[in-house]
């Protein structure tokens, strides 16, 4: 139906216009076919950060300590 590209394409403009650098979003490294769409409209995967996460025991060990 074209309603992500379409919420997309909304949200760059608005980047555009507020004379933003860039326009940046995550996406899980499983999901292929959301990689492969943006990957079509031109956007480049990025390596610089790297995600982290606490949860369950080691959540709670550490908010404990």
């Amino acid at each position: 139906m074209g309603a992500g590209k379409a919420i997309l394409k909304h949200l760059a403009q608005i980047a555009f216009s507020k004379d933003c650098g860039r326009f940046e979003w995550s996406v899980l490294n499983w999901n292929e076919p959301a990689i492969q769409f943006y990957q079509s409209i031109g956007a480049k995967p990025q390596d610089e950060w790297v995600g982290y996460r606490l949860e369950g025991q080691a959540l709670e060990l550490f908010a404990k300590s």
